[in-house]
């Protein structure tokens, strides 16, 4: 089981990253370089979109990881896959008490209406967003040396 379950949580992790990269140096620089009606339409709707689908995707990486922790308890891949479901926990907390109450105010803004604050909104969710994704690197990182060291 382990040897299935160590790929499929680095794939899992990894694709999780490669779109939170994406989001991160590709997406929100366009859309913040966009003029306010156009960024507030992009920035709403993807908030809207991957409010949606990234919970899943955040609680399912942290639970793979524990449970790769869980199966290899007591080798050394065991403590690479520990180490990675902590700091998948701390994206997690990171998610819900930082960036969410952001996510959740931006996901109705509109062209018409917007508070004046809303750059600096977005400035400051993407610069948490940037320590998730450090931490998330991490996590992913650390998933990967667990599944080579099986």
């Amino acid at each position: 089981m382990s040897p299935v379950l160590s790929v499929v949580t680095t794939v899992v992790v990894g694709l999780m990253v490669g779109v939170e990269l994406s989001v991160a140096f590709v997406i929100n620089p366009i859309t913040l370089a966009l003029p306010a009606p156009a960024s507030m339409a992009a920035r709403s709707h993807g908030a809207r979109m991957m409010g949606r689908a990234m919970p899943f995707w955040y609680f399912g990486s942290l639970i793979l990881a524990g449970a790769l922790a869980a199966t290899t308890w007591g080798t050394t891949t065991s403590t690479a896959a520990l180490v990675a479901a902590a700091l998948l926990a701390v994206s997690v907390v990171m998610s819900i008490t930082l960036l969410v109450p952001i996510n959740n105010r931006s996901k109705n803004w509109t062209a018409d209406s917007y508070p004046e604050d809303w750059r600096e909104q977005t400035r400051r969710w993407d610069n948490l967003h940037y320590i998730r994704v450090a931490v998330i690197v991490a996590a992913f990182t650390l998933v990967a040396i667990a599944a080579v060291a099986l």
